[in-house]
C-alpha cells in the first residue's frame, strides 16, 4: 500500500525542504503495491504546499510497482519498497506492514490530512488583483514589442509569469466586454449587447445595466470569504426605477467597496477636449437647422415675389423652433459634464463633476488602502483604470515625459500605478500569495485623432482594425498573469484564450463552484497556464459586433491552424484607412458593413494581419472548413435565450428621475468631497 510521496530537496524539485505528501486515495489502495507519480512541475515550495497537494490529487498517475519505468529496491529487513526518479527528485514509498500497524498509520494519516485541510484553505485561496486598462492596444506595452513606450512594471508581470499572445476580448466595446469579463458569458446572453448604433452607456441616468440575476466572479468570491473591491471604471449601469435603488451598482454585484466612475471617461468630461457627440449633433441639430433655414429663405423669397403670402406666425414659429434647437444643444453641452462625469464612493457621490487632478494617484491610494486592510484575509481587487480612454489626462509629474504625447504620458502614469501595487505586495509579503492579471477591455481606439491631427489612440501592433470591430486589432488584447511559485516565469502561450476565461479560473481557485443553471462560456486557464495541457480548451470562439454574430474562430484539435470566418466586415472610411474615421467608430449593421457569402476566411496562424483571405483555389478544404464553422455558429445560436435588451433606446436614454445628484435640491449638482486628497501628487 502506498502511504505517501517523499519529495527531495530544492536542488531536485524546487522544494525548500523535504516533505511527505499524502492524500485520501492512498488510504484505500488495496492489493498490490502501487506508485503514484507526482509531476515535478508542481514545484512544492513551502508556502504553496497545500495548493500543490490539491493539484497533485488531480494530476497523479498510478502504476503497478513491477511495471513502473523507474527502478526500485528493497529496504533490507523493513518490508518496504521505494521507487525513485532521479530527474524529478522524489521517492514513492510502499510498505508491507501488519494490519494493526496499518490501522495506526491510517489514523495518523487521517489526522495529518485533517490538519492539512485546515491549513490549506488560506493557501488555496490566493489573493486576486485584476488590473484592466481602457482602450490599451496590444502594441503599447514593452513586453509586446513596443520599444518607445516605457512600461517596466507591466513588463515585470510578463517576465515573472505568463504572457498570452492571442488573448481575446469577448467584445470590441467597453460595456459588453466588461459584462462578459465579469460573468464569463458572451454579453448577448445577459442582454448587454446592443442592436442599435450605440453599444455602450453614455448617461448616468440610463435605466439599463448588468442584470441583478447575473452572477459575477465578485459574488462568488465574496461568498467564499473574500473581501472585494472595484476601484475605477464600472460602465455597467447604476439604477433601474429610482435614483437610489442601485440595482446595477457594483455593490449589488458582489463588490464590498466601490470607488470610481459609475459610467466612463469621455471627451465631454474634460473642458476643451471636444465632444463624442459630433455625429449626433450634426444629425439632430445642424441638419434640422439647415432645413429650417432653407424653409425660411424659400418662403420669404416666395413672399417677396408675391407668389405666396407668408403668415407672420409661420415665420416666428420657424425662428422659435431654431432657437429651441440651439437652446437644447447649449443646455446639453452645459449640463452633460456635471450630470454624467461623476466620482462615487460606494453609493455616495463625492465629486460632481469629477476632477482629473491627480485622479490616477487617488485611485492608486484607494487600492493601496484596500490591500493594507486585507493583508490577513483573501481579497479580490479589480483596479479598472480610467487610462487610456479619452479624454487623456495625467498628473504634472508625467506630462511631456513620454515620446508619444498625451497618450504616452497616460500609459506611463498607469504603469507607475501598477508598480505601486506590485511594491505593496512585496512590502506586505503577499507576492507569492497573489495572482496578478493585467489586460485591456478591447483594442486601441485608432480613430481617436484630434482636429489638429494629434493621435490620442494607441497601437494595435501588426494587427488590422481597432476598437469597435472584430479585426484582430479590435479584440486581441494584452493578457498577463503572475503568480510566483505556481506559474513558470517567462512563459509565452500562443493559444486562443478569452477574457471570459478569468471567471472560471479565479472562481475555481477560490474554492467556489461554477453556476450550473446557465451557460458559462469561459474556460479554466490553470491547466494551460501550468502546462498540463498544451492546447486551448476553446475549439470555437464567437466574435460579436454588438448583438450581431460577426465572426467565428476555430482551432481544430488535430491542427495548428486557427481559422477565422467573417460573416460581415465594417466599411472603413476613407477607403484606404484602417478604421471608420467619419463616424469615429465602426458600426455593425446596415449600409455600414459589407456582408460576405461565402464568409471571408483567414488562417490566423499564418496570416495574423488578416491581409490575404482564402478561397477554394488557395485552400483545398475551403468549403469543408466553412461548413464546420457555420454548423458551430448554428449550434451556438441555439444556446441563446431571449433576454431583455439592456441597451435598447428605452434603457439608454437619459431619465431625470434616475439622475444622481449630490445636492438634494437638484438646482446645482456640484460638490467636491475629495478636495483634501485631490492635491496630493506623486513621488517619482
Amino acid at each position: 500500500m502506498v502511504y505517501g510521496i517523499l519529495t527531495r530537496p530544492r536542488s531536485f524539485c524546487g522544494a525548500r525542504q523535504t516533505r511527505v505528501l499524502m492524500w485520501p486515495q492512498t488510504l484505500y489502495l488495496g492489493g498490490s503495491a502501487q506508485v503514484i507519480e507526482l509531476p515535478c512541475a508542481l514545484g512544492l515550495r513551502g508556502e504553496s504546499w497545500s495548493r500543490a497537494w490539491h493539484n497533485a490529487r488531480h494530476s497523479a498517475r498510478c502504476y503497478p510497482h513491477n511495471r513502473h519505468p523507474w527502478g526500485s529496491w528493497d529496504d533490507e529487513g523493513a518490508g518496504s519498497r521505494y521507487y525513485s526518479d532521479p530527474a524529478c527528485g522524489f521517492l514513492a514509498v510502499s510498505a508491507s506492514v501488519s494490519s494493526s500497524a496499518a490501522r495506526k498509520m491510517k489514523m495518523l494519516l487521517l489526522l495529518m490530512l485533517f490538519y492539512g485541510s485546515v491549513n490549506s484553505d488560506a493557501v488555496s485561496k490566493p489573493n486576486i488583483i485584476i488590473a484592466m486598462a481602457d482602450d490599451l492596444g496590444i502594441g503599447d506595452p514593452g513586453c509586446y514589442g513596443n520599444t518607445t513606450l516605457r512600461t517596466p512594471n507591466i513588463d515585470r508581470i510578463a517576465k515573472g509569469g505568463v504572457k498570452f499572445t492571442q488573448h481575446l476580448a469577448a467584445s470590441p466595446l467597453c460595456t459588453p466586454s466588461r459584462a462578459a469579463f465579469l460573468t464569463g458569458r458572451y454579453p448577448v446572453r445577459s442582454g448587454m449587447a446592443s442592436r442599435s448604433k450605440v453599444g455602450v452607456f453614455l448617461f448616468s441616468a440610463s435605466s439599463g445595466g448588468l442584470p441583478a440575476n447575473e452572477i459575477t466572479f465578485a459574488k462568488l468570491l465574496k461568498n467564499q470569504g473574500y473581501s472585494t473591491a472595484l476601484i475605477g471604471k464600472w460602465h455597467l449601469g447604476i439604477n433601474c426605477n429610482s435614483r437610489d435603488d442601485f440595482c446595477h451598482h457594483p455593490l449589488n454585484h458582489g463588490f464590498d467597496h466601490f470607488y470610481g466612475l459609475p459610467v466612463t471617461n469621455l471627451r465631454d468630461c474634460k473642458p476643451g477636449s471636444g465632444t463624442v457627440f459630433t455625429t449626433a449633433i450634426h444629425m439632430f441639430v445642424f441638419i434640422p437647422l439647415q432645413i429650417v433655414g432653407i424653409a425660411l429663405v424659400t418662403l420669404e423669397a416666395l413672399n417677396c415675389l408675391g407668389l405666396f403670402r407668408l403668415p407672420h406666425w409661420v415665420f416666428f414659429s420657424c425662428l422659435l423652433l431654431a432657437a429651441t434647437i440651439i437652446g437644447l444643444l447649449a443646455c446639453f453641452l452645459h449640463f452633460f459634464r456635471p450630470l454624467n462625469c461623476i466620482l462615487m464612493r460606494n453609493h455616495e457621490v463625492v465629486q460632481q463633476p469629477m476632477s482629473y487632478e491627480n485622479l490616477t494617484q487617488r485611485l492608486t491610494r484607494e487600492a493601496l488602502k484596500f490591500i493594507n486592510r486585507n493583508t490577513g484575509t483573501p481579497f479580490l481587487l479589480f483596479l479598472s483604470y480610467i487610462h487610456v480612454h479619452t479624454a487623456l489626462f495625467s498628473a504634472k509629474e508625467f506630462v511631456g515625459k513620454s515620446k508619444h504625447g498625451m497618450y504616452g504620458d497616460a500609459v506611463e502614469e498607469m504603469d507607475w500605478s501598477i508598480g505601486q501595487i506590485l511594491k505593496a505586495l512585496d512590502k506586505k509579503k503577499l507576492t507569492n500569495k497573489t495572482l496578478v492579471y493585467f489586460t485591456s477591455d478591447q483594442g486601441a481606439h485608432i480613430e481617436e485623432v484630434t482636429d489638429k491631427g494629434d493621435i490620442h489612440g494607441g497601437s494595435n501592433g501588426i494587427y488590422k482594425g481597432g476598437k469597435a470591430n472584430n479585426w484582430e486589432g479590435g479584440i486581441r488584447i494584452p493578457g498577463l498573469l503572475r503568480w510566483p511559485g505556481v506559474l513558470q516565469p517567462g512563459t509565452v502561450i500562443d493559444e486562443p484564450t478569452s477574457n471570459m476565461d478569468l471567471f472560471p479560473t479565479i472562481v475555481k481557485l477560490a474554492g467556489a463552484t461554477l453556476p450550473d443553471d446557465r451557460v458559462i462560456d469561459g474556460r479554466d486557464l490553470m491547466p494551460l497556464l501550468q502546462g498540463k495541457i498544451l492546447q486551448s480548451e476553446h475549439e470555437f470562439l464567437f466574435h460579436y459586433c454588438n448583438a450581431y454574430l460577426n465572426a467565428v474562430r476555430w482551432h481544430p484539435r488535430n491542427s495548428t491552424s486557427i481559422w477565422k470566418a467573417f460573416f460581415f466586415t465594417p466599411k472603413f472610411k476613407p477607403d484606404d484607412a484602417n478604421g471608420c474615421f467619419p463616424t469615429h467608430v465602426c458600426f455593425c449593421n446596415g449600409h455600414y458593413v459589407t456582408r460576405h457569402n461565402p464568409p471571408l476566411l483567414f488562417d490566423i496562424s499564418k496570416d495574423p494581419k488578416e491581409r490575404h483571405p482564402l478561397t477554394s483555389k488557395t485552400e483545398n478544404h475551403f468549403h469543408e472548413i466553412l461548413r464546420v464553422m457555420q454548423e458551430a455558429a448554428d449550434n451556438h445560436t441555439k444556446t441563446l435565450s431571449v433576454v431583455p435588451n439592456q441597451l435598447s433606446w428605452g434603457n439608454l436614454l437619459w431619465k431625470p428621475w434616475l439622475q444622481l445628484c449630490c445636492s438634494s435640491s437638484y438646482l446645482s449638482c456640484h460638490c467636491d468631497r475629495e478636495a483634501k486628497g485631490r492635491g496630493k501628487g506623486v513621488r517619482l
